[in-house]
């Protein structure tokens, strides 16, 4: 797998592009400038974002020039079907398919984004999967999906109540406190965050990412 930085992926759709650039981004450690900032808007002044993160701690963000934002919205796990493009994160469970903790549905015209299977930093040991749905079956449990990327197959069960989302538009006016928000951006040597693209949870959205 390259080890590349993905770029260029933000201009083939707009509301969702920000979303598919954290996606299909390996948390790699040659790349120790790059950050994920997860939480809930405290304040929005300016271009100075400040994050009350999961951890409980206040992030400010600088945003860059031209910053962007991008809704993320609640969908269903009926909602996935064969031939849709997926983003999923799971956690392997010792036997049978690995466990999803969340799952994106890419919108058709960003299918391809980012495919291939990395380390992810949502929980540890967990993997991101982009990849396309070649069956889903609904089971006892929850629902079985088999994935298909780069010539390889993967299957991941899905839960009931684990979160589904998908990608909608958005504008600055959603970025409300209390909103839910992944923002992707680089810390500096100082200590310093800034960023250029915001995801913002629609309708009380968190986003799962």
């Amino acid at each position: 797998m390259s080890r590349k930085p993905y770029s260029g992926i933000f201009t083939a759709f707009v509301a969702g592009s920000l979303v598919a650039l954290a996606l299909s981004q390996a948390a790699e450690a040659q790349d120790a400038q790059r950050i994920r900032v997860r939480g809930a808007i405290e304040s929005l002044s300016g271009d100075t974002l400040v994050v009350k993160t999961r951890e409980g701690n206040d992030a400010t963000v600088a945003l860059k020039a031209g910053w962007k934002v991008g809704g993320i919205r609640q969908a269903s796990v009926e909602d996935i079907k064969p031939g849709d493009f997926v983003g999923v994160a799971s956690l392997p469970k010792g036997t049978g398919p690995d466990g999803a903790i969340e799952v994106l549905i890419f919108p058709a015209s960003m299918k391809g984004t980012g495919e291939g299977n990395r380390p992810w930093d949502a929980q540890p040991n967990s993997q991101m999967t982009n990849a396309t749905v070649s069956n889903a079956v609904k089971s006892v449990d929850g629902h079985t999906i088999t994935l298909t990327y780069q010539g390889k197959e993967k299957t991941i069960s899905i839960a009931d109540g684990t979160p589904i989302v998908t990608l909608a538009p958005a504008t600055k006016d959603d970025l409300k406190p209390g909103a839910g928000v992944v923002v992707t951006g680089e810390k500096a040597a100082d200590g310093s965050i800034s960023a250029s693209q915001i995801a913002v949870g629609l309708n009380g959205v968190i986003p799962p990412m």
